[in-house]
């Protein structure tokens, strides 16, 4: 029997296990929301650990890869990952999202078979799957006038097209569960653009005036579910002295001033010290990494009051000196961090490593895929961190619980 054959049968023993013990994840009955710097489920608090595979939507396209998506899910909940971050964007080009959504019903209906809630993200800032360079294009189609990709954030014709977008798409009935997506609590949270940048101005300011625009046009259609912008984590202008906790440039977004906008339910951060810090050791990118998840957690809580989601991270096979035992020391570190962070005061509520894919999928590699079923150390590290992030979040409902039967006079 083969390593790879062995952990698919772990991992389906796990899952079972998990589905019918005590430990079972409910499926979500209502929406998660938050309260102050806490995520909350039915009234209880709510942490997860989580994953990417942006890929979903595209592959379910083929319905005679759907299987992918199946087992993807299926592996990612027996290794206690609960919440999934994936396009719900494809404009224009090959299996355009206009013209077959149906993939995305699949996904989010296959979602909700293995409790698993997603975040959707409605665009991207790079030309992958059309984005912001694809909006721009169809404006200079239409005879507007364009001067660069940034004009995807201030002109009125490309903006009305992204609006547009976003109503069919919260607006759409799933063929497959007969659920509006604005009215699914399969659906976690709506993602405005993923990494947005703005080169014509680093301040973010123009970044500002754009999602306070699309966040109110997205809660105008759906105020159930929650919003996230989809930064990075880079700071702007408008405190000074948090750009030293940049990479050593800016990108044209501010994480203070762009979460600030009332409409914006939580922070996130990215985080690839491997491509920002090149040439630097591995020592100096979990140093860089400590103080960035640090920096914006105090932010989150002091600052923003809100909750702080770690939504990308991993290591890269392109990196010299990698290995797989090297990936998991780093992912380890990582999760301790944040285990640390949550449990020392909370509002670090959830992360997401980049990126779980299915077997059979190289031609998607980016060099930071992890397949379940054929890395189980890997799998390992991952399945602890789901471990403890559970067994926390049982403590947290248990004194959330004693709280709330607590005498008044007491």
């Amino acid at each position: 029997m083969t390593n790879s054959t062995k952990t698919t049968i772990f991992l389906a023993i796990l899952l079972f296990v998990t589905l019918v013990s005590g430990q079972k994840v409910p499926f979500p009955s209502g929406f998660v929301e938050t309260r102050g710097t806490q995520f909350v489920l039915n009234g209880s608090p709510f942490l997860f650990n989580g994953f990417n595979s942006y890929w979903l939507m595209n592959v379910a396209s083929r319905p005679n890869e759907r299987y992918k998506i199946t087992n993807v899910f299926r592996d990612a909940a027996a290794a206690g990952l609960t919440v999934c971050r994936t396009w719900a964007f494809s404009d224009g080009g090959d299996r355009a999202l206009q013209f077959s959504p149906g993939g995305l019903d699949f996904v989010i209906s296959e979602a909700r078979n293995y409790r698993i809630q997603l975040i959707l993200s409605l665009s991207n800032n790079y030309h992958d799957f059309g984005g912001r360079p694809q909006y721009v294009n169809w404006g200079r189609a239409a005879g507007v006038s364009i001067n660069s990709d940034d004009d995807f954030y201030t002109n009125e014709v490309v903006k009305r097209y992204f609006k547009n977008h976003v109503t069919k798409v919260l607006t759409r009935i799933n063929t497959m569960t007969g659920i509006a997506y604005k009215d699914d609590p399969t659906i976690m949270a709506w993602e405005l653009i993923n990494e947005p940048r703005c080169q014509v101005d680093y301040s973010g300011k123009t970044l500002n005036g754009w999602v306070q625009e699309m966040a109110s046009h997205v809660k105008s259609i759906d105020n159930r579910h929650l919003l996230e912008i989809g930064l990075e984590g880079f700071y702007g202008d408008s405190i000074e002295d948090r750009k030293q906790f940049n990479p050593g440039f800016q990108v044209g977004s501010d994480f203070i001033t762009n979460n600030q906008i009332k409409e914006i339910d939580f922070t996130t951060i990215h985080a690839y010290p491997d491509q920002w810090l090149p040439g630097q050791s591995d020592n100096v990118h979990i140093e860089f990494m400590q103080r960035w998840m640090t920096s914006h957690w105090t932010d989150s809580r002091t600052i923003l009051k809100k909750p702080l989601v770690f939504a990308e991270f991993g290591k890269s096979s392109k990196d010299s000196g990698f290995s797989i035992s090297v990936r998991d020391s780093f992912l380890n570190t990582i999760y301790t961090n944040i285990y640390e962070l949550a449990k020392n005061g909370g509002t670090i509520d959830g992360s997401m490593v980049w990126q779980v894919m299915a077997e059979q999928m190289e031609s998607y590699y980016d060099g930071y895929e992890v397949v379940l079923s054929q890395n189980p150390s890997t799998t390992n590290v991952i399945t602890q961190h789901s471990n403890n992030i559970t067994a926390l979040a049982h403590s947290l409902n248990r004194k959330f619980d004693k709280l709330k039967h607590k005498p008044n006079n007491v």
